[in-house]
């Protein structure tokens, strides 16, 4: 049982209310902090990749009235001609500059206006009332971590943007060397998923037993050191290391390194938050598709973990450390933009898994080698356009979160996926190998 899944036991639900208005207030902070800036640059779009800032911060109010007010409150809409602006399913992202979106202080005025009836309902709704919406606080949940999921695209849209100020150097921990960079995984049974946790999604669900063979895996995500040596080595040119999809990616597209690097005489560069600085050895490397992960793991002669490998190796906890919640403290993991970026490698010894892996939760989104797939069993709620409608074998799983990633909204079932292409989110990799 988590911290927050002890909420409910322990305060009951006048305590687990007051924790979710507290996280409400909280995620609404981060929003609006990241979308306090002038309006073109909000009405803006900075890549075809991404939506103008001002419709994220409008979507993310439209899903709390959907959930919130419409489903579990019963209220009428507020603002039913703007529902298809809003569904992320009806226009591409590229095609939303040319609607008729809210402008900015529209967008505000209209999501402080869903939150302040939001909060009615929850005072008022019964948090142990059979509905799996109502129970525990399911529908809030997901609205939290809707709108954090949010932030964290907010991000990805400000770093293509280059936009200045918004490069945190909160402190991070210093790295420290692994006297062995691999971990043994043994063979066996372990249970992947989860029935348990309060607010998981329904692609963490159900727990199901799996067995694996013995592997192993690396200790840390691969640093940007590491993954120099692959590009120095003329990894981008080279395309025995390359799926036929992944060259003609390349190819195609010009690559010669993460995004987000320039090469100057001798010394690598990065642009973080239009900031440029030296690329650091010592940091996870991020900003790297899945084609560029699976290139550099065969030519390290490794291959990358499937989800069940890198889910396997977080020992069967809620977080790889155990039960407790990461908060911001920093202790287990760099989560939480508490600085924006990366922590070294080897910065949370205290966050390891009981088989001794570390910075599973936090730093970068990890590829795995699995295609985004249903559990058996799995059971589509409360829509299916969060997980079904995404099944099959066009988008790769990720695991783990990010730097940018809220605590409230990781955990070591917690899946992501995203086309093998792409490269803006905060991503990065390690890597496994069979063993004999």
């Amino acid at each position: 049982m988590t911290d927050l899944d002890a909420a409910l036991a322990a305060a009951g639900p006048t305590g687990l209310k007051e924790r979710i208005a507290a996280e409400l207030a909280a995620v609404r902070e981060r929003s609006l902090a990241y979308t306090d800036a002038d309006d073109d640059m909000l009405v803006r779009q900075h890549s075809l990749l991404m939506s103008p800032l001002v419709w994220d911060l409008a979507h993310v109010g439209n899903y709390e009235e959907l959930w919130v007010l419409r489903e579990v409150g019963g209220i009428e809409p507020l603002r039913p001609e703007i529902d298809h602006l809003y569904d992320a399913f009806k226009y591409p992202r590229k095609d939303r500059p040319s609607l008729p979106l809210l402008d900015p202080a529209e967008a505000r005025k209209y999501i402080s206006g869903v939150r302040g009836r939001v909060l009615d309902v929850l005072d008022r709704v019964d948090l142990t009332a059979p509905d799996p919406l109502r129970s525990g606080g399911y529908v809030f949940g997901l609205v939290l971590q809707h709108e954090h999921q949010h932030d964290e695209t907010m991000l990805a849209t400000l770093q293509l943007s280059r936009r200045p100020g918004l490069v945190r150097d909160g402190e991070l921990p210093p790295g420290r060397p692994a006297a062995d960079p691999e971990v043994h995984i043994p063979a066996g049974v372990f249970t992947m998923g989860t029935d348990t946790v309060a607010w998981a999604y329904d692609n963490e669900r159900p727990a199901h037993r799996l067995y694996l063979p013995g592997y192993r895996i690396d200790r840390h995500p691969v640093t940007n050191g590491a993954y120099l040596e692959f590009v120095e080595d003329g990894g981008y040119r080279d395309p025995r290391w390359w799926l036929p999809q992944g060259w003609e990616w390349v190819e195609r597209n010009g690559v010669e390194a993460p995004l987000f690097w320039t090469r100057d005489g001798d010394v690598w560069w990065r642009v973080r938050f239009g900031r440029e600085e030296p690329v650091p050895p010592e940091e996870p490397v991020q900003h790297v598709s899945w084609y560029e992960a699976d290139a550099y793991a065969r030519w390290a002669g490794k291959r990358l973990p499937t989800e069940a490998e890198w889910e396997k190796a977080c020992g069967g906890r809620t977080y790889p450390w155990g039960e407790a919640d990461p908060g911001h403290h920093g202790r287990w993991a760099n989560l939480g933009h508490r600085a924006a970026r990366p922590a070294p490698a080897g910065a949370f010894p205290d966050g390891a898994s009981p088989y001794g892996v570390e910075q599973l939760i936090g730093d970068v989104w990890e590829w795995t080698d699995s295609w985004f797939q249903p559990y058996p069993g799995y059971r589509c709620f409360p829509y299916e356009e969060y997980s079904k409608v995404f099944f099959g074998e066009t988008h790769r799983v990720l695991r783990g979160g990010s730097w940018a990633t809220h605590p409230s909204a990781v955990r070591t079932t917690f899946r992501n996926w995203d086309y093998p292409f792409r490269r803006q989110i905060f991503a990065g990799f390690r890597c496994a190998r069979s063993e004999e």
